[in-house]
């Protein structure tokens, strides 16, 4: 397994672009907490702190998938670069000017959001060209997937440490300036140079004219609301037991969980549709997800954290490869950003929602909703089941087919049946 992983960041551009790209993310990683942190010192409350940090996500999330669509049309140098740049200015603004005047400081989350750049979508578009082979794009995608779970947990602690050695307005400003390096080292790469989705056809929906997105799609928003009510969820469990501490120990759990199980998935292919599979893993994430309800103390809550996390990674490993599956000719890049937006407005959703029935019933009511979401979506999977098939064409003609429309203008291939 660590052999296949040596070998697939040997490849040439392989890191840069991995550790480029989770550099250049670390403004989204963190913002929640940052923007929380910074509107608190200069003098705001918990509910400014969340208005502006909202602003920031739905910015977020309506920005993401439209600089998808604008990176499938005109690549990604053209777009990521001015959008890194917008992006940082609006947060340097908010970091310069802080909370008054207001309508500035919701205009400058909403210009850092809305322009936040799809480095995620990106590298997912171009790992078939550097990588070459199938199973090196399987294995990607599950670093990928393992990598974000260790920058969501990383980037908030960098964060703290920034904000303790200097203060919350040069924790803003350098994270940022790290996103724009970051994104500056992707997209002056050859493989993001090079890169150049197929012809599209000319259709206001983009993406989200394919039925099996759409079912995927709406399958992640659960996915995402499940684990945003895990991380409120923690949080009362550890008010319960007299120790903030431990909410931190059960998420760090969480992701250890992920991060071994996204580990274990991209070290070996698998055989079937990944379509199936992508059911089989949701169906054993939401399990894993039922017994937080009993909420037992704190050691053993914190073992059941960690198996809970364990199909995380690969559910959402999996789920890039049946976005690539499904994707209209032309639209990769927008498809990926789609699944980051729908998970990511899902998470918010979770955090919503889960504030009350934790208020009405306790922490294991809240773990509930989390068990609740995660059946939500293996109950979409099912539903859906026809319209996310795998293509009915044959494999050679499929590779023909993906290679010439979502990959690379350069010489590619399908992820098929094996990935």
């Amino acid at each position: 397994m660590a052999t296949g992983y040596a070998d697939l960041l040997r490849a040439r551009h392989a890191m840069r672009l991995l550790v480029g790209t989770l550099v250049g993310r670390l403004p989204n990683a963190t913002a929640a907490l940052a923007i929380v942190l910074f509107t608190r010192a200069e003098g705001g409350g918990y509910t400014l702190a969340g208005v502006l940090s909202a602003v920031y996500g739905l910015s977020n999330a309506v920005g993401q998938p439209l600089l998808g669509r604008a990176v499938d049309l005109w690549g990604q140098p053209r777009v990521m670069l001015p959008a890194a740049l917008l992006s940082g200015a609006g947060m340097a603004v908010f970091a310069l000017v802080g909370i008054a005047p207001l309508p500035v400081a919701y205009a400058a989350t909403a210009v850092a959001g809305l322009f936040t750049p799809p480095l995620e979508g990106g590298l997912r578009a171009l790992w078939p060209s550097v990588l070459k082979r199938p199973d090196r794009v399987h294995a990607a995608y599950a670093l990928d997937a393992v990598a974000q779970e260790v920058m969501f947990t990383l980037g908030p602690l960098a964060v703290t440490v920034l904000v303790a050695v200097w203060n919350e307005a040069a924790a803003l400003l350098v994270v940022n300036a790290l996103g724009v390096l970051g994104a500056l080292s992707v997209v002056v790469s050859p493989p993001s140079r090079r890169w150049r989705s197929a012809p599209r056809e000319a259709h206001w929906l983009g993406a989200l004219r394919s039925g099996g997105l759409l079912a995927l799609f709406g399958a992640f928003f659960f996915v995402g609301l499940a684990l945003g009510t895990i991380s409120v969820a923690a949080v009362a469990y550890a008010d319960a037991h007299g120790d903030s501490l431990i909410s931190t120990h059960l998420l760090s759990a969480l992701g250890a969980g992920a991060l071994v199980g996204g580990l274990v998935y991209g070290g070996r292919e698998w055989p079937g549709e990944p379509e199936t599979r992508l059911r089989a893993l949701v169906a054993a994430l939401a399990v894993g997800y039922l017994p937080l309800v009993l909420v037992p103390g704190p050691a053993a809550m914190t073992v059941l954290a960690g198996v809970a996390g364990l199909f995380l990674a690969p559910s959402i490993a999996c789920a890039f490869v049946v976005v690539d599956r499904h994707a209209p000719t032309g639209t990769v890049t927008e498809a990926f950003s789609w699944l980051v937006t729908a998970f990511g407005v899902g998470a918010s959703a979770g955090t919503a929602v889960v504030g009350p029935v934790i208020e009405w019933g306790g922490p294991a009511a809240g773990f509930s909703v989390a068990g609740a979401g995660g059946f939500t979506a293996l109950l979409v999977l099912s539903a859906t089941r026809r319209v996310l098939a795998a293509p009915a064409s044959a494999a050679g003609a499929v590779a023909r087919v993906k290679s010439d429309r979502n990959e690379s203008a350069e010489p590619g291939f399908t992820t098929g049946h094996r990935a």
